[in-house]
Formats: C-alpha cells, structure tokens, sequence
C-alpha cells in the first residue's frame, strides 16, 4: 500500500476534520508535526499490524512513539483539559481518515489503551496502566475482505463448536 500523505488541507477538507479547524488552526497546538508524524509509510503499516497481528486498536501501533514527540507530550500534558481533549480527537480523526484512504472501515467498536488514573485537580488527566499514557481508548477498524487470522474469541468458539461439552469452561 502506498503512503497517504496527511495534510492540513486534507484533513479540513474531510467533513468530521473541518470541525477540528480550532485544532489544526492553533499555533499553541503541534498539529503539523502530528501530521508529518502520521504521514509516514512504515507507521502507517505499524498501525495496520496493529489491527491484523495484535487485535489492537491501530493507534496502537504508534501511540508509544507519538507520545514521545515533546511537542505532542506537553500539549497532551496541558491543564486545559479541553485543548487536551481536542488535539487526541482530531488525532482519533486522521487515523480514521489514514485508515479508510487505506481501504479499512470501522467497526463501531472502541479498543482500550489504557487506564485511567484518579481526576486530580492539580495534575492532567494521564494513564497509570496500559500502552498510552494520554490515550484511554480508540477506534478498531476492519477490512473489506476480512481479516486474515482468528481472533481468540473465534477460535474457541470454533473449537467450542467442534467439541463436546463435558464440562463447563470458564471464560
């Protein structure tokens, strides 16, 4: 698959990104360097693998090392819960864009990042379990022509189907 290359112009474009102009329009915000960290071929495949080889959200795949980027750390970090709260939606929205350009769909169903520590009235809201520390939850997504391997879930149904039922198997 080809890289699809993210940029302002193309996210204001789309009908949910146009609604994040205050995001995209905000000097304070890094925007151009979430664009620039997204519209790159091997993180895009990562958040590909995410879904196919990990059963994890594709945000994911990258969350870790977009976290890491300074910039996008102290904006996530700000007390102003909703500037915060605005810059990781309009994250959520370029990966649906990169996703779909992509040929994957979602599928209504939300994957956790992480867990969410105690509100406190002097520290941002930040995780203190799980693979993101600003994130709690993303997208899933699917393709078109079905994934390529079983969930675990599937399996054991399958398994579940093709065994007799001796005894009861807690889940």
């Amino acid at each position: 698959m080809d890289c699809v290359e993210m940029t302002r112009e193309r996210f204001l474009s789309d009908d949910q990104g146009r609604t994040f102009a205050d995001v995209a329009n905000d000097p304070e915000q890094p925007f151009d360097e979430v664009l620039a960290f997204f519209s790159d071929e091997g993180r895009q495949r990562r958040m590909e693998e995410a879904e196919i080889h990990h059963d994890r959200p594709p945000l994911a795949g990258v969350v870790r090392e977009l976290e890491a980027i300074p910039a996008v750390d102290q904006a996530l970090a700000k007390m102003q819960l909703n500037q915060s709260k605005r810059l990781r939606q309009a994250i959520g929205v370029i990966v649906r864009m990169l996703m779909e350009a992509r040929g994957w769909s979602k599928t209504g169903r939300k994957g956790s990042l992480g867990v969410r520590a105690a509100k406190s009235a002097t520290a941002p809201n930040h995780n203190t379990g799980g693979l993101a520390f600003w994130f709690i939850r993303a997208e899933r997504y699917q393709r078109p022509s079905g994934m390529p391997y079983q969930s675990v879930r599937q399996r054991c149904r399958q398994l579940d189907s093709l065994t007799p039922q001796t005894t009861n198997r807690a889940r």
